[in-house]
This record gives C-alpha cells, sequence and structure tokens, in this order.
C-alpha cells in the first residue's frame, strides 16, 4: 500500500488540512485528515483530482499550428476541415499511435488523467479496413497503457457526407461503416483495450450529418449501459442543413427523436436557442465543451446562461489538441463568457463564489459522468490524483478556492507537479517518465508525414 500526503487537498467535500490518502491496487483505500505525515509517506503540498478529458482526436496533435494560414478567400471550420482530410488520409497505424502518445503525455503533464478519445479513423488510406478491423482502435489503446492515461475509447459510427444520407466525399473513406460492420469493429475495440487499465468502451455516432436516424437507432443498442457521445450544433451551416433537412435544429431533433439521458455527452452544442438548452439540461446530459478549440475553429459561444439556470452539466475536452492544458481549457471557458456577456465571474455561482472552484468541480463531475467513471480523492475510487507546487508564484500564500483561481487564471507555467492514474506516478516535477522518448518517435513521425 503506498501513502501519499498531502498538507492541504481537495476532498469530496472540500478542502482538508494534513490528509492521508493510501492506496491499494489502484484505487483509495482509505482517507484520512488531520493527520502528521509519517516517515514512510510521500510528501507533497496540495492534492487535487485529476480531471477528465472528455473529447479528444489525438492524431490531430500532429496538425497544431499547421492551419493558422489564410487561405484565398475567408476561412472557417469547413476549410480547416479539408486541411484535415489531407492530413489523415497520409498517416500510417504508427504514425497515428505516435502522435497519440504525444498528446497523452501532454494531457497528463497538464493535469488531465482519462481521456474519451473520439475515434473516427478506422481504415487503411484506401479506405478498405484492416485485416484487424480494430488496428487503429489497438494503437489508441497502446498510445494509453504506455502513457498511463485513463482510457475511455468511444469508436465512431461515421457513414454519410451530410444531412439525409448523402454520400461520402473522398476525404472520409477512412472513417466509413456500415451498422454491421461497425458492431464488428466495436466489439473487436473492446477487446483491444482490454490490456488498459480500468478502460470504458462507449459508441459515438460521429454527428446528425453523418448518420441517418435508422443508423442512429440501430447502433445506440450496441453500446449497453455505456456512454454515448455525439457532435451536435457546432457550426451554424450545420444549423441550417438540420433545418433544411428536418425543420428542427440539432440539439432539439436529438431530443425528440433519440433516448437522451445521462449517458449522453453532446459535445459543442454551441448554437442553442434558450429552449434547446434548458430542454437539453432536463435530459442530464452533458456539454462537452471545448473552448480552446472552438475558439481555434471559430466555431462560437456555448449558451452557458441558459443552460446552467437549468441545472445543465457540462465537462471539458481538448478536441484537435491544438494546445493542451486543463487550466486554458477551463479559463477560456470563462473567459469567452466573460466576453459575450461584458461580465465578470460568470462561472461563479450562489454556492460558490469562487470561479476556478465553480469551474474545476463543474469540469470534474460532467468529465466524469460522461466517460463513465468516479470522480474525486474518495474511497474506492482510482486513485487519479494531481499534486500542485505550492513554489509556482501563481500559487504564493494561497489556500483553498484561491489555489484553483491562481492555477486557472494566474499561472505563466503550469504548477502541475506530479500525477498519478490509478496509483501510478507517471509525472514527476512536471515532466513525464516517458516524456524524452515520446517526443522523439513523435518528431520522427511528423517529420515523415510533412515531408510527403
Amino acid at each position: 500500500m503506498a501513502e501519499l500526503h498531502f498538507k492541504q487537498a481537495l476532498l469530496p467535500g472540500g478542502w482538508s488540512r494534513e490528509v492521508r490518502l493510501s492506496i491499494a491496487d489502484g484505487r483509495i483505500a482509505a482517507v484520512d485528515s488531520g493527520v502528521a505525515a509519517s516517515d514512510a509517506d510521500e510528501r507533497h503540498a496540495i492534492g487535487v483530482p485529476g480531471l477528465p478529458n472528455l473529447h479528444s482526436h489525438g492524431f490531430q496533435r500532429g496538425m497544431a499550428g499547421l492551419t493558422e494560414i489564410r487561405g484565398m478567400s475567408s476561412d472557417s471550420f469547413w476549410t480547416w476541415r479539408e486541411l484535415m482530410y489531407r492530413f489523415v488520409t497520409r498517416m500510417t497505424p504508427e504514425d497515428i499511435e505516435a502522435i497519440t502518445a504525444q498528446a497523452y503525455v501532454e494531457m497528463l503533464e497538464a493535469g488531465f488523467t482519462r481521456v474519451g478519445e473520439f475515434h473516427y479513423v478506422h481504415h487503411d488510406r484506401s479506405g478498405a479496413p484492416y485485416e484487424d478491423i480494430a488496428e487503429l482502435a489497438g494503437r489508441i489503446a497502446a498510445a494509453a497503457h504506455a502513457s498511463g492515461i485513463g482510457l475511455t475509447l468511444l469508436p465512431v459510427f461515421y457513414a454519410h457526407a451530410g444531412f439525409g444520407g448523402r454520400a461520402p466525399d473522398e476525404g472520409q473513406r477512412r472513417f466509413i461503416n456500415t451498422v454491421d460492420r461497425f458492431g464488428l469493429l466495436l466489439e473487436a475495440s473492446r477487446r483491444a483495450v482490454a490490456g488498459c487499465k480500468g478502460a470504458k468502451v462507449g459508441v459515438a455516432p460521429h454527428s446528425l450529418r453523418a448518420i441517418t436516424p435508422d443508423q442512429l437507432a440501430a447502433i445506440l443498442p450496441m453500446v449497453a449501459d455505456g456512454p454515448i457521445h455525439i457532435h451536435v450544433a457546432e457550426q451554424m451551416k450545420e444549423v441550417d442543413d438540420c433545418l433544411a433537412w428536418s425543420g428542427s435544429r440539432p440539439v432539439q431533433w436529438l431530443i425528440d427523436h433519440a433516448p437522451v439521458d445521462r449517458r449522453w455527452c453532446l459535445v459543442h452544442a454551441t448554437h442553442m436557442t434558450n429552449e434547446e438548452a434548458r430542454a437539453m439540461a432536463a435530459t442530464g446530459a452533458v456539454a462537452g465543451l471545448c473552448p480552446v478549440t472552438e475558439a481555434n475553429l471559430g466555431d462560437g459561444i456555448f449558451n452557458a446562461p441558459a443552460f446552467f439556470a437549468a441545472g445543465g452539466m457540462y465537462g471539458l475536452g481538448t478536441d484537435s489538441n491544438v494546445l493542451i492544458g486543463a487550466a486554458d481549457e477551463l479559463r477560456q471557458l470563462e473567459y469567452s463568457q466573460r466576453l459575450k456577456l461584458r461580465a465578470r465571474n460568470v462561472m461563479a455561482t450562489s454556492r460558490t463564489a469562487s470561479t476556478g472552484r465553480a469551474l474545476f468541480d463543474g469540469a470534474l463531475a460532467g468529465g466524469a459522468l460522461a466517460l463513465g467513471v468516479g470522480c474525486g480523492l474518495a474511497v474506492g475510487l482510482a486513485a487519479d490524483i494531481v499534486s500542485l507546487d505550492a513554489d509556482s508564484p501563481a500559487l504564493a500564500a494561497r489556500s483553498g478556492d484561491a489555489i484553483l483561481d491562481g492555477w486557472i487564471f494566474g499561472s505563466r507555467r503550469s504548477p502541475v507537479d506530479c500525477v498519478w492514474t490509478s496509483g501510478r506516478k507517471v509525472v514527476t516535477n512536471s515532466r513525464h517518465y516517458q516524456a524524452e522518448p515520446v517526443e522523439a518517435n513523435f518528431r520522427r513521425r511528423l517529420e515523415g508525414l510533412l515531408a510527403e
């Protein structure tokens, strides 16, 4: 049994001092507060739960910074997507594993301890299935296992290029499946993650534009009680196209025609009316917000006031992985609302006056629900723990919620010091134990990709 001692730690009931966490078999076996450190304890100043990253496309880390060049006309999500398609057609399985491993190492160094991988690249570069239909799911699992990050794998069903069953585009050939083949892929994906401790498998209909209603109804039973994630209402063009196809906006259509509940994560849900926001909150579904990517792509700003006033839950993801940082996502969420509403401390509540604490608690609870796991420093839960460096200038003389405010809003450099996932220490002194070889492999693979 390992023993970690923190001068202060954020427990489910709030901040507590002189906390010892006992870890056995990857889980928290005991939590004791108000106890002095013993000689056998590993000692740290500040302990918080690791955050879930509920939405990632790991391979897109290799594109970071490559799409910041203006085209001949105005750029948008749709022009970015064409560049992404060209990138994805070049990648080998080895490329995908190496790039994803780099993304996962950076997530751990940033304070994320579990990732929801929205995995939609399934086939070889010609669009044909690999001999092992879950070859690329296995590569994701290998990257997760090597890095130590917890994995919720979300194999994506993708069949069409637009609403109404439009035939897929050539650039989508590596994504496409029939319902029957997707069932085989899902089963093979479950086998692929079997070696990853605590791994979960859900299902992800890509978006309403990529799947017909009949296909949606056919794949949902395949997941049993696992998580269900879907992109929805990310772009106004999607909203307009959905209205033209169905007469309803995307979120409203989904709520009216699918069994949306607490198992669901509606990723982005950026463009919702107040009525849609209230209806979504009532289902218990989690809003999967990716503020840094949404800003990078020019998606828009989430309708937070209506959603949160109705009791809606949210979690945060790094999506395109253009920049990986837990504090960056939390800060961008708050700052986007400040810019939209011309107000301050928007995400704070009457119960939680600290904006940093409100953001952190919301992302922890909603992200864990969306990824199908428990959360927090409590007995029986996975020992997913982050220590923060009390010597960071941003945390100087801070205690309690002021620590989170300093981390999220005042840190030039991340104060994340050490990270444990399922009780395994994978980050020490802000550096992942495999950072150097993973980064070297990432560089080699990118040099090959970008030289083509």
